[in-house]
């Protein structure tokens, strides 16, 4: 693929889960019955499920713009990780937010090239 190619996929993936993760985060915020009902069957409060959305929606805006995306990446995964552990606690289906998770491992490759090199490199020299 082209540079161009790269660039272009890594901003319609992070497009997709700005979408997700900004639609998910209203439904917390605004306390959608619906969400408020889900959220008290397992135990959180309506008070600490909106936390949760401006938990959400930080690290959202931190992952949209380049100078902070790695940071928010970051805060992403943790949250979906938060996410993953409370659905098997609560013998809910994770599917989805193991799907939403790889998508965002993929998203963060495909975005920060440089990182994935790193990572996988044999030739790291530690200082």
């Amino acid at each position: 693929m082209s540079s161009k190619s790269i660039k272009i996929t890594g901003w319609v993936l992070t497009a997709v889960l700005g979408l997700l993760f900004a639609f998910s985060a209203f439904l917390k915020i605004t306390q959608n019955e619906a969400a408020i009902a889900q959220a008290s069957a397992i135990g959180i409060d309506a008070h600490t499920y909106r936390l949760i959305g401006f938990v959400e929606i930080t690290s959202l805006i931190l992952f949209l713009f380049p100078r902070t995306a790695l940071i928010g990446a970051f805060f992403l995964i943790a949250y979906m990780g938060g996410a993953i552990a409370t659905h098997l606690q609560h013998q809910q289906p994770v599917g989805m937010a193991i799907g939403v998770q790889v998508v965002l491992w993929i998203t963060i490759a495909v975005r920060f090239p440089d990182l994935l090199q790193r990572v996988f490199s044999p030739n790291l020299t530690t200082h």
